[in-house]
């Protein structure tokens, strides 16, 4: 929880802090801004305001004569302008020969100014006639309390909207910060239940955003070890089984011999000899997988002639289908191309699915070895006319030891890893292995194996 605590802390932090500095830049800003703005308005008004009194003299007076004296006094009760700054004016006045009348900052009376500085002026006419210039300053312009009111009173509502701006943000980045770390308390909880042995424990999805997918994952994760766990222990089970019935029949003949109970007969040693090996091949079943699971078994790729290997495999089996009164054939197609293959491991494949196919197959049915290419993959399909397999347990069938009947022993069959070891040799091929079967039609297993390009 405290490094829950300090993810929500820094973030609350990171949050404030951002937006505490974007809501003071922009106030800053745009107070500068609108003083500036401001005060440009005012000399503005100020400027119009003097052009108007000047041009009222001139036509008044008919001369600039007296002007300044005249701009000086005090009129009514008006407050002297803004431009008038310590004594002095903040524009420049010039006749029509470009001399000064009115001097401003930098400039002296009777002085003349340049023709560059004048053309910048404002004209001054009468009767549409131009009688001077006015060359403008635009100084500080000190303002009067009224407007310095005014200002203030802009300012604070400024300030007071930018405290309301963070309090605000930090009341969302509060809300945000909870969101954005509840979906990591939850897969922190869902993390410490299951390594407690919780392996039911689901996280809840609350978004379809990356969080949301993660908890998504985290679920399949879970759900994915809750699987391989019980697998792991049904298999842990199976295999305490499997093991135990040949164990019991070695050890039940072994007492039976030595309690004089069953003679030490060749019929006695035979069935103790069988059961050794049906316990030899289970544990050779056994090594063989787990050493597929660690990614250890051995292969040796080549180049591989499909309709050899079928036909190989078919003479293998030649005799038991024969006693079954079985027809087994293989049936390929011309042309096939070769695959790279270890073909030890794929006829160990051939040979379960055919033994499998033999075995449930009744008297008089047939088994087909087929191989042919299908959308550029090469497809071997091992068929029967056995009683087929229920919809339900096809995809179990490839499960290590897996029976579609619990109740049926293993007497009269394998391991019950053949097709699980078949599954991971296939897959090592980087090819499939399923199973298409409607009950009383047979059994087809198929194969699809990579062509070299």
């Amino acid at each position: 929880m405290n490094h829950m605590r300090s993810i929500n802390v820094k973030l609350l932090l990171a949050f404030l802090l951002i937006s505490s500095i974007s809501v003071l830049l922009i106030v800053l800003s745009v107070r500068w801004m609108t003083e500036r703005e401001f005060k440009t308005y005012l000399f503005n008004q100020d400027q119009s305001s003097i052009v108007t009194t000047l041009t009222d003299y001139y036509t008044s007076q008919g001369t600039w004569v007296g002007v300044e004296t005249a701009l000086s006094a005090p009129q009514s009760q008006q407050p002297p302008p803004r431009g008038f700054v310590g004594g002095q004016w903040f524009f420049t006045l010039v006749d029509t020969n470009d001399r000064v009348v009115v001097a401003g900052p930098g400039d002296m009376v009777g002085a003349v100014l340049p023709q560059s500085v004048v053309s910048s002026g404002v004209l001054i006419k009468v009767n549409g006639t131009i009688v001077g210039t006015m060359v403008t300053r635009q100084p500080n312009i000190p303002v009067n309390p009224a407007d310095t009111a005014f200002l203030n009173s802009i300012k604070r509502i400024y300030t007071l909207s930018a405290i309301g701006v963070i309090g605000l943000a930090l009341l969302l980045a509060f809300l945000l910060s909870r969101t954005l770390t509840r979906p990591i308390r939850e897969l922190t909880a869902a993390t410490r239940a299951v390594s407690s042995g919780k392996l039911t424990y689901e996280v809840p999805v609350r978004s379809h955003d990356e969080l949301g997918e993660l908890a998504t994952s985290f679920n399949q994760m879970n759900a994915e070890l809750t699987r391989s766990t019980e697998l792991r222990r049904q298999m842990t089970a199976d295999i305490a089984h499997e093991l135990r019935t040949p164990v019991s029949v070695i050890l039940g003949h072994a007492e039976a011999v030595h309690d004089g109970v069953l003679a030490p007969s060749l019929e006695t040693f035979e069935i103790v000899r069988d059961e050794a090996a049906r316990l030899e091949n289970l544990i050779e079943d056994l090594r063989t997988l787990s050493r597929a699971d660690a990614g250890e078994l051995s292969m040796e790729i080549r180049l591989v002639a499909p309709a050899k290997l079928l036909k190989s495999v078919c003479v293998v089996h030649n005799h038991r289908a024969a006693q079954k009164n079985i027809t087994l054939k293989a049936q390929t197609s011309p042309g096939l191309p070769e695959i790279s293959m270890d073909p030890g491991r794929m006829t160990q494949v051939l040979n379960n699915l055919v033994d499998n196919a033999l075995r449930y197959t009744p008297e008089n049915g047939s088994v087909i070895i087929s191989g042919q290419v299908v959308d550029k993959m090469l497809e071997i399909r091992v068929q029967d006319s056995g009683a087929g397999i229920v919809a339900g347990d096809l995809d179990r069938v490839f499960d290590r030891f897996y029976r579609s009947d619990p109740s049926r022993q293993r007497e009269g069959g394998g391991s019950g890893l053949g097709l699980a070891i078949a599954r991971s040799i296939v897959e090592k091929h980087k090819g499939r292995i399923w199973a298409e079967s409607l009950p009383g039609q047979g059994t087809t297993i198929v194969i699809h194996l990579p062509i070299p390009a």
